[in-house]
């Protein structure tokens, strides 16, 4: 059983798997609003108690998680769906599956069939050797656990996931565009891009570790507030570009606990925490650095270009005009 996933929606999973003997409990937290149309209807459905919806839902967890036992598969058990009942939206299902002995665990994620490609699975997997953490994303679907003591992995994965973080983070692309439309040369859009890096790392390793917590009801909108400002500075002309690093650096502090929402809720110990928020924040950067680098030449030329300036005030303004449909969208219907 499937259900048709609309191509760009960015959704995440939080799951987590613990084996204890033959016993592998999964449980899986998804916010229905952040799904595409079809599976949130259903999902909603679920989390608000409907029968038919749920077992819907449960036939669809146990074809998309597939666990195996060395070359055998695990036999599904009993099966939970259930809303969160704290008023936050989330959806939760559980699972529990009996494993023959084995030395390892071999985990497929399929949800992406169900989700989109956008769609990915953060997971904390708990097991006698320890405890793991693996990102499972649309072309990175299996893992194998071992289940005697071994060196935590799962750092590339969370490589890749800030690359994606970054590249499908349509926000803050766009929260880039608008410094970089703000004019200056190549010296003044390093002090932006530096700000902007140094800030929003901050506030990730912050969030992340728990120092720090804003909630994402406050935080995107603030994201999309952002956007509009730097946009209406461009328009305006009224902010120096000898201080736009300042602007980059206090908004990027705001845009740091956005990234830190991919990481917050898994709960990981301290020292898988900080291997996954290392490979998470290299990643947000190499993929920022990626955007960069077409992005700054191409900006510098217009510049020069005698239709430079009504340029940048024309997609100031459409930027202007897309921060503030998101705006309104993350105030009055999130």
């Amino acid at each position: 059983m499937s259900v048709p996933a609309g191509a760009h929606t960015m959704s995440t999973g939080l799951a987590t798997l613990t084996v204890d003997g033959r016993t592998v409990s999964y449980r899986l937290l998804l916010v229905p609003a952040e799904l595409p149309e079809e599976p949130r209807r259903l999902f909603a459905a679920a989390a608000a108690g409907d029968r038919a919806s749920a077992e819907k839902v449960v036939a669809i967890l146990r074809e998309r998680l597939t666990i195996r036992a060395g070359e055998q598969a695990c036999r599904s058990g009993r099966a939970l769906v259930q809303g969160s009942g704290v008023g936050d939206g989330r959806l939760s299902l559980e699972l529990s599956l009996d494993c023959p002995g084995a030395d390892r665990l071999r985990i497929r994620d399929d949800w992406a069939d169900v989700f989109g490609s956008h769609h990915q699975t953060l997971a904390r997997i708990e097991v006698p050797g320890g405890i793991r953490e693996i990102a499972f994303l649309a072309d990175a679907r299996e893992a194998v656990i071992p289940l005697a003591p071994a060196a935590p992995a799962g750092g590339l994965g969370f490589f890749r996931l800030g690359i994606e973080h970054i590249l499908t983070g349509y926000d803050h692309l766009l929260f880039l565009a608008a410094l970089l439309l703000g004019g200056g040369g190549a010296l003044a859009l390093l002090k932006v891009v530096t700000a902007f890096t140094l800030a929003h790392s901050l506030t990730l390793a912050l969030a992340a570790l728990g120092l720090v917590h804003v909630s994402g009801r406050l935080v995107e909108p603030l994201i999309a507030a952002s956007i509009v400002w730097v946009a209406l500075e461009n328009i305006r002309r009224r902010d120096r570009v000898s201080r736009r690093w300042i602007v980059a650096f206090g908004f990027g502090l705001v845009h740091g606990l956005g990234f830190a929402e991919a990481l917050q809720p898994l709960s990981l110990p301290p020292w898988p925490l900080a291997r996954a928020l290392l490979g998470f924040n290299l990643g947000v950067e190499t993929g920022q650095a990626l955007v960069i680098a077409v992005a700054v030449p191409i900006a510098l030329w217009g510049r020069r270009a005698a239709w430079g300036g009504r340029a940048a005030l024309t997609a100031s303004l459409a930027v202007a005009v897309v921060g503030t449909i998101w705006l309104v969208e993350r105030v009055f219907f999130a």
